[in-house]
């Protein structure tokens, strides 16, 4: 690697540590920080999401979507280099998943898997491999997210509805580590994320078993 590469990563590497004093400086100087929108919108996200599927509206396939749109909000964000880029790229996956709600026939999977294939491609080129946190970690949980969701269509209930519960619990997981690490995407995306994630994770597993 070149110096100006191996200057890059160790610039990278220290984002984190520099966001957190950022953040205890503001709380010092009093500077309110507002956290319970991001945790209320995702409950209310996961739930909507939830009520959706136990009235037929959504199905077990559009909900691994969910879980693939988690990842790819993480990978976009590492590729890029920006934890600022993480609300715009949510804002990209709804339109994906919302599409795929309204368009019979329409599969936002392939639509993301397509943009991940540029934005690896990009983030590779910008020398993005560096830090192994970044986009090396963020490809491999992405990888994961698809297998999970192909695998939706060869299992039947309740085994494919404890696959996808697990899986966004999982990332529910990943993202309390990312907030507390303060690395890769924004701090309200990952609270956002998060109680998203086990809302949705939680009632998934729930009408699984039950249903």
């Amino acid at each position: 690697m070149s110096a100006a590469g191996r200057d890059a990563a160790r610039e990278a590497e220290r984002e984190p540590e520099r966001e957190a004093e950022r953040d205890r400086d503001g709380r010092a100087a009093g500077r309110p920080r507002l956290r319970l929108w991001p945790l209320a919108a995702g409950v209310l996200f996961g739930a909507a999401l939830a009520v959706a599927l136990a009235v037929g509206v959504s199905d077990l396939d559009q909900v691994a979507r969910v879980l693939v749109a988690a990842a790819f909000v993480y990978l976009g964000s590492a590729a890029l280099g920006r934890r600022s880029a993480a609300w715009p790229l949510f804002g990209l996956t709804f339109v994906l998943i919302g599409l795929g709600y309204a368009l019979p026939g329409v599969d936002p999977l392939w639509a993301m898997v397509a943009l991940v294939v540029v934005l690896a491609v990009y983030g590779l080129a910008r020398g993005e491999i560096r830090p192994a946190w970044g986009l090396p970690l963020q490809l491999a949980a992405l990888v994961a997210a698809v297998a999970v969701a192909l695998a939706v269509a060869a299992l039947g209930q309740p085994w494919a509805g404890l696959l996808v519960g697990a899986g966004l619990l999982g990332h529910a997981a990943w993202d309390v580590h990312h907030l507390r690490t303060r690395r890769v995407v924004a701090p309200t995306l990952a609270e956002f994320c998060c109680a998203l994630d086990a809302v949705l994770g939680v009632a998934v597993i729930v009408l699984s078993v039950t249903g």
